[in-house]
């Protein structure tokens, strides 16, 4: 299988952006308002996404999207400024080292969301690991 298209590449790729978004981020809200640093960060996105699908001619019309799509999409973008907003503020009061660990509850906190309304099924195992994930991130944090 060609490593790119494996799911655990990408994921692993992402936590490993995830972490240095930690890193860098403690560094640069040092100095600046939570809220404006996550401005600024929102923009750098944009404009990296924006270069990214323009130059890969990736775009779509918006025609040819559904509203469910769109209203998902829109409440989802909701849920990352939020979460966004959060975590800069989270940042600029505590240590990186305790503050990311915290955030990961997420994982925990998608499993659970995943079953109630994806009707995802977990195994025992999953469940275990779950509740270690939540418990390490807990004494992580702590």
């Amino acid at each position: 299988m060609n490593i790119l298209e494996s799911w655990q590449f990408w994921a692993l790729l992402s936590a490993t952006f995830a972490a240095l978004t930690a890193i860098f981020a403690k560094v640069g809200v040092a100095d600046i308002n939570a809220d404006f640093a996550t401005l600024l960060r929102t923009i750098v996105i944009l404009l990296a996404l924006s270069l990214i699908v323009w130059s890969t001619h990736q775009f779509q019309s918006l025609h040819e999207i559904s509203g469910k799509t769109l209203l998902f999409l829109t409440l989802s973008g909701l849920a990352t400024g939020a979460s966004w907003l959060c975590y800069f503020r989270a940042l600029k009061l505590g240590n990186a080292s305790q503050v990311a660990p915290l955030d990961k509850l997420s994982v925990v906190l998608v499993a659970i969301f995943g079953v109630l309304f994806l009707s995802e099924h977990l195994s025992a195992g999953n469940w275990i690991g779950i509740i270690l994930v939540a418990t390490g991130a807990l004494l992580l944090a702590t």
